[in-house]
């Protein structure tokens, strides 16, 4: 379950720019952390009532799902092409 390595010709054939590469990958890992926190936020705020807290919430290790890590899933969408990204302009910086 860990990370391979990545070809480094690999990275060139989706982008010159090995910096924006890593950069891309960075901000899907962001992503994919955020919406699994969001998905948990959203798993909790229905099991409790107005904001009580009642009972603190048993985890039983048997039970635990062990997910991709986040940096695993965006490198293994940019090899496999299904990341797209568009760079901004410097002129729309600029501005």
């Amino acid at each position: 379950m860990g990370l391979e390595p990545i070809s480094i010709k690999n990275m060139e054939e989706k982008t010159n720019d090995l910096y924006e590469a890593v950069v891309v990958m960075s901000k899907k890992a962001k992503q994919v952390i955020n919406e699994r926190t969001m998905e948990k936020l959203m798993r909790v705020s229905d099991q409790t009532e107005m904001g009580v807290f009642d009972d603190e919430e048993n985890i039983n290790p048997e039970d635990y799902e062990e997910l991709t890590k986040p940096t695993t899933v965006a490198v293994d969408s940019f090899v496999s092409g299904d990341l797209e990204w568009t760079k901004k302009s410097s002129e729309s910086n600029s501005e």
